[in-house]
């Protein structure tokens, strides 16, 4: 599994959460996603976390092409999207109040011949599991859905459920405050995961003329799901 975790600077605000609409380049393509701050709130706007994990997945460092993935908590879709552009064929989920958003940006943003490799679908953690089959997914996405307390549980229920022995894990999330610490701590009692170097060059993004650089902690299949991998970027 992998976390990643990154430090939000001081400039760093609320402007860009009220733009409808926020445009990236990934795998040759421009992606226009739009946001709606003001009806929909956290769940339809762009997190830092999300370029992270998607920056991360075009650097190539895990072989998407071919393989089935999942993103949870998806919101606006930009990590299924980028999966998606770059081989992999994805289950976007989240939960049933921001599907219908969720779809209108998958559907935007992937050519003709790509959509039938993007499902969206919902997911409740810890409910409704029994519409996924155990084990079910080769790589499993998640981009700052660490930062309730009290959906810890049901996340970790909902990984495990997920997950196979050879499953990898990226999870991208700002490690804000204790309970974060809390959930890592939760982590390592059900996953086994290290911590990857890479060049700081490599992780260097620019969100809204912004640069972050990220660390990476990498848990990778065969460790133990006890045994999946879990990236922290």
């Amino acid at each position: 599994m992998a976390l990643v975790p990154y430090v939000e600077t001081a400039e760093m605000g609320l402007q860009r959460f009220h733009k409808p609409l926020a445009t990236f380049s990934f795998a040759n393509h421009t992606i226009q996603i739009r946001q709606d701050w003001k009806q929909l709130g956290v769940a339809a706007v762009v997190w830092d976390a999300a370029v992270v994990l998607a920056t991360y997945l075009e650097m190539g460092t895990v072989e998407l092409r071919g393989c089935s993935a999942v993103e949870l908590g998806a919101g606006t879709g930009l990590v299924g999207i980028v999966a998606a552009l770059l081989g992999a064929h994805v289950t976007i989920t989240d939960r049933k109040v921001a599907l219908e958003f969720l779809k209108s940006n998958v559907q935007a943003n992937l050519p003709p011949h790509i959509q039938p490799k993007a499902v969206v679908k919902e997911l409740t953690w810890g409910q409704n599991l029994g519409s996924f089959s155990p084990g079910e997914f080769d790589l499993i996405l998640g981009a700052d859905i660490i930062y309730l307390e009290e959906t810890f549980t049901d996340l970790l229920q909902t990984l495990e459920h997920l997950c196979s022995n050879h499953s990898v894990v990226l999870l991208a999330c700002r490690i804000r405050y204790e309970r974060d610490y809390n959930f890592l701590a939760m982590l390592e009692r059900q996953f086994t995961f290290n911590t990857v170097l890479i060049n700081a060059h490599e992780m260097e993004i620019s969100t809204d003329n912004r640069i972050q650089k990220m660390p990476v902690l990498y848990h990778g299949p065969g460790t133990s799901l006890k045994t999946s991998k879990i990236k922290a970027l």
